[in-house]
């Protein structure tokens, strides 16, 4: 029998169960025993929230990394290899891993349905216990309390913001949603809080499991001043630290800020400059990613960025504003079906002077004619086309030099955009991050 292929094995994996989402953690706590996936590694940072997780799990990863820890980051959804959601010091699992690793979970699960999030966590999981690294740095998939990431414990547990997405699963109240974010946290052992107004059913978690609480805008801080910002928290002793005169960084510095209240209650050791350089060289494929390059004769920069919701809309609007464009802002746009449409468009209707919309390629999408219908009817200026390349190459065409393409709105829309990106043949195209 030939053995399967990583594209195999992600096909089999869609069909294993009847829906792509089945909340709960009885079914996969059942084969992790089976595996017998226990102490995986010795510190367990897991990360929730609305917006922000790949961030700050990427800043956490890098600050660990640069004490010379050992560090698995999994995270998800994947942008154009499956490969990305799982790295081991820094480096993704190679096929053959990742084929090796869903053989064993195939073997333990017997009878026992699981999804095919639930079938990747625990091949992550094994992949990780194999490494025999220092640190784990996971990011929740949906929600947390329900979530297959939640099978294993935290020693921190970290929410970035809290706001509405996902109704249908997580309900349609902050106050719903933080319940399920706080369902990782555990007793005794330290929650952090980036969102500056917490719900109700979030601190009375904290209160429950009696957990040290770190909370932003309380235990721990930032303050930009024009080109530099500033931090300060406390340590695991309750001591006040400091950073100043920080560089701004390309990605959320809330985010940053987050992660440096993590690193300090780790009892490692507080190296100002090792931990400047480990915030700048911090990169996230996908949020507020900056590329310039040439199209028939014209500088351009394409700006990636997979906000999908409303709070990740209006991020993404005050840091356009904050950072004025060259010439005009024009917008590749695409979202599924089950996201807050007038909700995302609103906060950059004044930013983009034209839209482009498109259809994108996965049954779960809006379909581009109503994207445009609704934007004509709130005064923008919107075409509509077939397919994410075709939506870039049409503003190509018209943008002069100077001007800027954002493509946002989905992870579907910006893998397109990187993988048109890869196919261009001038040669032209050079990565970079916004500011």
């Amino acid at each position: 029998m030939t053995a399967r292929s990583l594209a195999d094995w992600l096909s089999y994996l869609e069909q294993l169960h009847p829906s792509a989402i089945d909340m709960g953690l009885e079914r996969s706590r059942e084969v992790l025993q089976r595996l017998d996936l226990g102490q995986i590694a010795p510190r367990i940072i897991t990360v929730t929230g609305t917006n922000g997780k790949g961030s700050t799990c990427a800043f956490v990863a890098s600050l660990l990394q640069a004490q010379g820890l050992k560090v698995g980051v999994y995270s998800s959804p994947h942008l154009l290899r499956y490969n990305e959601r799982v790295q081991i010091e820094a480096v993704e699992a190679t096929d053959a891993m990742l084929c090796e690793a869903f053989a064993v979970v195939e073997a333990a699960r017997g009878a026992t349905s699981l999804t095919y999030f639930e079938m990747g966590t625990l091949a992550a999981f094994w992949l990780f216990q194999q490494a025999n690294l220092d640190a784990l740095v996971l990011e929740v998939g949906l929600g947390g309390r329900l979530d297959a990431v939640n099978l294993l414990d935290a020693d921190i547990a970290v929410v970035t913001s809290i706001g509405i997405d996902h109704a249908d699963w997580l309900g349609n109240s902050r106050e719903s949603v933080s319940f399920e974010k706080a369902g990782i946290f555990r007793a005794d052992k330290p929650a952090l809080c980036g969102d500056l107004d917490p719900p109700q059913p979030l601190l009375d978690q904290v209160a429950r499991l009696d957990t040290p609480f770190f909370l932003r805008g309380r235990d721990f801080n930032l303050i930009v001043d024009g080109q530099t910002w500033s931090w300060s928290g406390l340590n695991e002793r309750g001591e006040v630290l400091t950073l100043e005169q920080l560089p701004l960084l390309d990605l959320p510095m809330e985010n940053a800020a987050l992660a440096l209240q993590v690193y300090a209650i780790m009892q490692l050791p507080w190296q100002p400059e090792v931990i400047r350089e480990a915030l700048l060289r911090t990169r996230v494929t996908g949020r507020l990613d900056r590329r310039a390059f040439n199209w028939q004769g014209k500088s351009l920069t394409l700006l990636l960025d997979v906000g999908h919701n409303p709070h990740a809309a209006e991020y993404l609007a005050q840091r356009l504003n904050s950072r004025h464009a060259a010439g005009k802002r024009l917008a590749v746009f695409g979202l599924l079906a089950d996201k807050d449409l007038a909700g995302v468009v609103a906060p950059l209707l004044s930013e983009i002077h034209l839209w482009a919309v498109t259809t994108l390629p996965t049954s779960r999408s809006r379909e581009g004619a109503e994207l445009q219908v609704y934007l004509q009817s709130v005064g923008a200026n919107a075409t509509v086309h077939a397919v994410v390349p075709a939506a870039i190459e049409a503003l190509c065409l018209q943008a002069s030099s100077g001007d800027e393409v954002l493509l946002f709105g989905s992870f579907f829309c910006v893998a397109e955009a990187l993988d048109w990106l890869a196919r261009q043949a001038n040669g032209g195209v050079q990565d970079g991050i916004a500011g």
